[in-house]
């Protein structure tokens, strides 16, 4: 089995080192940007979820218990749609494909090109890569940072092998490590990173990078159970550990795990700290500290560090400790480092990847997609709040009453069919003197919707688009060519953030992957689900094509890279000429060029015997033509043997690879008469 980098059992002088160095990292990120609460500013306009407003909460109350009639404030949705449609037009563009990333070579290395395809997919489906890659995008366009892990992971998974002693019928479980790329989005709330680089660059110039995650006692035992050469010394210790064990000591803290808390009407709105005390359910806690060997607790913090270190700085006696390497450190609760690993990767990169859709040079003060738009929705949100107003006095009949005629009690009746009872004050007197209904004219309300519609064009100004993209129809006698022609223009803004991000992030994710594969994969077979079958790994192969490969995506197409275009005038040029179509062999370019268009068709190629054989039997078939043109009464035991199949090693119905060499004829050369 291969080993993707190098775990090490760090001195406890070491380990102090290490966790200073990440309570610094944490420090340094936080102490002077309050990243936290301007995503979650982003995220209640996102969601709007941010009008706190005494009239627009009663609303909802009263609507919530049945009450209709009572008018919410409306925020005008701005943010959400713009987001969302950035990050579909991303989405089909790189997460369309199949397999994800394609691959391409020169014709000798199409074999190895194939296993690189087919491990790319097994990787992408094992893994959930659109799901995370979608993810990743919305945090870009919300937050103007998206951050992306990619790396090469092992995890122990379970397979069936048949086992007579098990079940006659049945498969046994048996538990096997499965190694490959794995592309996890991490959460922009729970990761910190050098801030003195720029994002696109934290890859290649940054010291650090990490992320903390929250996990229950089983799942920080699962997580424990498949890291290789784990630091066992320690593990007591970390399941030992509280949340507060950290820095600041405080389970709030900058360090520590956080959900925002937006949605007022989520299913689920709790603390995610809180936890079921299942030591204490199972009356395991009453047994005393004599009794239960591990005191575990309910919830840990988990945080996962990549520094690029000097070992020596840290007292790590490891080769060339004097020289800048990269590890990763696993830390539970702050407080107890659990792994320790060295990598030793062919690219040389911080597995983690940074994404700026607006990339002005500004680095972290760039504002999103959702900042730029977030004052157009909170303006059209003012204006319809004035509308909503306007609904609500015009249904609350303002007056002016005498309150020696009336009382307050009557006038405010919420039931719209109370009789009124006036005063004795008011015997023999007018009634028509005693209220006055104050009239009520909204001649604001038109302009309002219009000023919001021009408003919401502004964000479509801002963001680049038109309505057309949003699936709004536009009126207007366009011709087909006209539109195309409008809507080409329309995606340029989408597409120069396509570039951005094919620059920022999938060029270094694509090199990552392919070397990782070149450097870590094993033997073995993958499924294709082009080609419906297993492909057979074979990392040498893949080694010796390493500089041959260029990987495409969406943006990049396949065409692209190998100019197809030119390829397909060649053959027609080539399909024209004979004296060309002599000196060149169009099947296997043929189905080259449809490889780099997708589709796989080297398998339907014929073979070497079966050739043979049809050219003998078209042979045979023009001296039978030509014996009958000479003498029409020619007798059927005249002709000449008919090739044989298995003369040729040919197997009718057989895959190409099923089939044997040719061999030499046995019968003698077919003479024309």
């Amino acid at each position: 089995m291969s080993q993707s980098n190098t775990p090490f059992i760090l001195p406890k002088n070491a380990q102090q080192g290490i966790l200073m160095f990440s309570r610094e990292c944490y420090t340094m990120l936080n102490t002077s940007w309050n990243i936290r609460e301007n995503m979650r500013a982003v995220d209640l306009a996102y969601i709007r979820e941010n009008d706190f407003t005494v009239e627009h909460q009663r609303a909802k109350a009263y609507n919530r218990y049945g009450d209709p009639t009572k008018y919410q404030d409306i925020v005008v949705p701005v943010v959400m749609p713009q987001v969302e449609q950035a990050v579909t037009y991303q989405s089909a563009v790189f997460l369309q494909g199949v397999p994800l990333f394609g691959c391409v070579a020169s014709p000798e290395y199409e074999d190895a090109a194939m296993q690189i395809e087919s491990i790319i997919d097994a990787n992408a489906i094992r893994g959930g890569w659109n799901r995370h890659l979608m993810m990743f995008f919305r945090d870009g366009f919300k937050y103007n940072l998206g951050i992306v892990e990619v790396a090469w992971k092992r995890q122990t998974t379970p397979v069936l092998e048949t086992n007579i002693t098990f079940s006659a019928t049945q498969g046994k479980p048996k538990e096997t490590v499965w190694e490959g790329n794995v592309v996890e989005r991490w959460d922009p709330y729970n990761s910190f990173f050098d801030s003195r680089c720029a994002p696109a660059e934290i890859y290649k110039q940054g010291e650090f990078v990490g992320k903390t995650e929250l996990m229950s006692r089983i799942a920080l035992k699962q997580f424990i159970q498949e890291l290789p050469d784990k630091m066992v010394d320690n593990i007591k210790e970390a399941f030992e550990s509280g949340l507060g064990a950290g820095a600041t000591g405080n389970p709030g803290g900058i360090e520590s795990y956080y959900i925002p808390q937006i949605n007022p009407q989520a299913i689920l709105n709790r603390n995610p700290r809180a936890s079921t005390n299942w030591m204490a359910w199972a009356g395991l806690a009453l047994e005393g500290p004599d009794g239960i060997k591990i005191a575990y607790k309910n919830m840990y913090e988990v945080t996962t560090l990549y520094g690029k270190i000097i070992p020596s700085d840290f007292k790590l006696r490891v080769p060339g400790a004097n020289t800048p390497q990269i590890w990763k450190f696993v830390i539970v609760n702050h407080s107890v480092i659990i792994y320790a690993e060295r990598q030793t990767n062919a690219h040389g990169f911080l597995p983690v990847l940074f994404f700026q859709p607006l990339e002005d040079g500004l680095q972290y003060q760039t504002k999103s997609l959702a900042q730029n738009v977030k004052p157009i929705q909170e303006v059209s949100t003012a204006l319809m709040a004035a509308s909503i107003a306007a609904r609500r006095r015009a249904i609350s009949d303002r007056g002016i009453y005498d309150p020696s005629r009336i009382t307050e009690a009557n006038i405010n009746s919420d039931n719209p069919s109370a009789k009124i009872p006036v005063r004795p004050a008011a015997y023999g007197k007018p009634l028509n003197e005693a209220y006055y209904s104050i009239p009520f004219k909204d001649d604001q309300s038109p302009i309002i919707m219009q000023e919001i519609v021009q408003l919401q064009s502004f964000a479509n100004v801002i963001a680049g688009r038109n309505q057309a993209q949003q699936g709004q129809f536009v009126k207007g006698n366009k011709t087909r060519h006209e539109y195309q022609d409008i809507m080409e223009h329309a995606s340029g803004r989408d597409q120069m953030i396509a570039i951005l991000a094919e620059s920022q992030v999938f060029t270094p994710m694509k090199e990552i992957i392919k070397l990782d594969i070149m450097q870590y994969q094993l033997a073995g077979d993958v499924y294709n689900r082009v080609k419906n079958s297993s492909i057979t790994i074979d990392p040498n192969a893949l080694r010796t094509a390493t500089l041959a490969f260029k990987m495409s995506d969406g943006l990049l197409p396949s065409d692209k890279l190998i100019s197809a275009d030119a390829m397909q005038m060649a053959l027609q040029v080539i399909g024209s000429s004979p004296e060309i179509n002599g000196q060149y062999n169009i099947g296997p370019m043929f189905s080259y060029l449809m490889k780099t268009q997708g589709a796989h068709i080297t398998e339907f190629e014929k073979s070497q015997p079966q050739i043979a054989y049809e050219g003998a039997v078209a042979q045979w078939q023009q001296v039978c033509i030509q014996m009958v043109k000479i003498n029409p009464q020619v007798q059927p035991n005249q002709f000449p043997p008919q090739p044989l199949p298995q003369q040729y090693n040919y197997i009718p119905g057989a895959p190409p690879s099923k089939q044997g060499q040719p061999a030499a004829p046995t019968q003698a050369p077919i003479e024309s008469p």
